[in-house]
C-alpha cells in the first residue's frame, strides 16, 4: 500500500512526490536530517530531535523550514494518514533549489522540507536478544561528524565492508580509537561495570538516544565515564552495545570475530534497553 509522504508543504502519494533536479540536497548533500521513532503511533524524544536539527542547521547557516509547532503537526499527520504504530519518521531539510554553484544560493532560497514513514518492528526485534556482530573499519569521513548531514555515502560504505566481513555493523576507527557505529553510538563496559562511552565532540554525531540512555544509567547506578576508548579495550571489554534512535539499546557480542565478554549480551545492555523503553512509552508524545 502505498504511502503518504510530505514534500514542501504538501501531503501526497509516494508515487506522486518530487523534489527539483536542482536541489542542494541532491547535487552537493547539502542538508540535514532527524529520525523520530515511533512507538504506539506516538513521538519518541521528539523535543531534543528538534533541539539538534536547529543545532544542526545553525552549523551550516540553513534556515529553518518550520517552526518546531508545525514540525510537530506535520508529524503527528502522517502517523495518522498511515496508521504508523510502530516505526520511524524520517524528515530532510535541504538548502533548497537554485542553479549549480558551489557558493551557497541567496539567503532568501526557500529551504526544502521532506517527512516519509517507515513502519519496521523496533520493540521486539530479534536481534536485542541475540545480540549483533561488528567489523572495525577505518573512519574516513569528514571532521563534522557532529552535524547530522545527508552525507552518508562512507557509512554506508562502512556497512558494506561489515556485512562482507560476515558482521551485522561497522564500528569507525580513527589512531585506533573508536569513535562511533556506522549510524550509531558505541559505548562497552568494564569489568568494574563502568560504562564508558566516546566524549561529545565534533567527531562524533550528539545521540539522543545516547544521552537518554547515559542519564538512565546514571539514574539507576551504572558508573557513566565518558571519555575515549580504543579498539582493543573494546574487545576486551564484559560487554558493549550501540544506542541510536531505530536500535535503543542493542547488544553488542562480537568484534572483528572476538567474543565480547560471554558473547552474549550482557546485563547491563540487556537493564538500559529495558528501562529505556519504559521511559520512551511514558514520555512520547
Amino acid at each position: 500500500m502505498s504511502r503518504t509522504v510530505y514534500v514542501n508543504g504538501a501531503y501526497v502519494p509516494e508515487e506522486e512526490a518530487t523534489i527539483s533536479v536542482f536541489d542542494r540536497g541532491f547535487l552537493f548533500a547539502d542538508g540535514v536530517y532527524e529520525v523520530t521513532t515511533v512507538l504506539s503511533g506516538k513521538l519518541v524524544d521528539f523535543g531534543p530531535h528538534m533541539k539538534r536539527l536547529a543545532r544542526s542547521l545553525g552549523e551550516l547557516d540553513m534556515p529553518s523550514p518550520a517552526s518546531e509547532d508545525e514540525l510537530l503537526t506535520i508529524h503527528r499527520e502522517l502517523v495518522a494518514r498511515n496508521g504508523l504504530d510502530e516505526g520511524l519518521i524520517y524528515m530532510q531539510v535541504t538548502r533548497g533549489a537554485a542553479d549549480r554553484d558551489f557558493l551557497f544560493p541567496p539567503k532568501d532560497t526557500a529551504p526544502s522540507l521532506v517527512l516519509f514513514t517507515q513502519a519496521m518492528v523496533l520493540r521486539d526485534k530479534p536481534a536485542a536478544r541475540t545480540g549483533i556482530r561488528i567489523a572495525s573499519v577505518p573512519d574516513l569521513r569528514w571532521a563534522r561528524r557532529d552535524i547530522k548531514t545527508v552525507q552518508l555515502l562512507y557509512p554506508s560504505m562502512a556497512k558494506m565492508e561489515a556485512k562482507a566481513k560476515g558482521a551485522d555493523d561497522a564500528w569507525l576507527v580513527e589512531d585506533g580509537i573508536v569513535t562511533e557505529g556506522s549510524s550509531n553510538n558505541a559505548h562497552i563496559v568494564t569489568a568494574d561495570g563502568t560504562l564508558i562511552t566516546r566524549d561529545l565532540s565534533h567527531s562524533i554525531l550528539h545521540g539522543i538516544t545516547r544521552a537518554a540512555v547515559l542519564k538512565l544509567a546514571a539514574d539507576d547506578g551504572v558508573r557513566v565515564e565518558e571519555r575515549s576508548f580504543t579498539l582493543d579495550e573494546a574487545k576486551n571489554a564484559s560487554e558493549a552495545f550501540v544506542t541510536s534512535a531505530s536500535t535503543f539499546v542493542m547488544p553488542v557480542v562480537e568484534i572483528d570475530g572476538q567474543p565480547v565478554g560471554s558473547g552474549a549480551p550482557g546485563p547491563i545492555a540487556r537493564r538500559l534497553r529495558e528501562i529505556y523503553l519504559a521511559e520512551a512509552d511514558r514520555t512520547a508524545i
